[in-house]
C-alpha cells in the first residue's frame, strides 16, 4: 500500500497481534510513520474501521459461510473489491470510495 499510495503520517489501529508486533512496529517507525493504537476495548476510537468489519460480516460472511481459510480469503478479497469500486455508501452520497479517492488524488 505504501508503494502504491505513498507513506502515511500516521497510523491508527487497535492493539490487535498484528500490529502490536515487532516487525510491525520496525516497518513502521524505519518509515517514520506515527503510530497510534486505540486503548483496549475502545472500538469507538476506531469507528471507522469497526463499521467496515460489520458490514464484512453482515453483507458477505454470514451470508455465504466459508469451509475453509483459502476461501474466506477470496471471498472477502471479492467482497473488498465491490465495496470499494461498486457499493454505494450513504455517507459518501451514495458514490463509492474509489470515484471519491481519484477526484481527491
Amino acid at each position: 500500500a505504501i508503494d502504491t499510495y505513498g507513506t502515511p503520517e500516521i497510523i491508527n489501529s487497535d492493539q490487535g497481534s498484528q500490529f502490536t508486533s515487532d516487525i510491525y512496529i520496525e516497518l513502521l517507525k524505519a518509515k517514520q510513520i506515527k503510530i497510534s493504537m486505540d486503548s483496549r476495548g475502545r472500538a469507538i476510537d476506531n469507528i471507522f474501521i469497526e463499521r467496515l468489519w460489520r458490514s464484512i460480516k453482515y453483507e458477505c460472511i454470514y451470508l455465504s459461510p466459508c469451509e475453509d481459510g483459502r476461501t474466506l480469503h477470496y471471498q472477502i478479497d471479492n467482497y473488498m473489491s465491490f465495496y470499494n469500486y461498486h457499493r454505494p455508501h450513504q455517507s459518501l452520497n451514495n458514490s463509492c470510495p474509489s470515484k471519491l479517492y481519484k477526484h481527491a488524488a
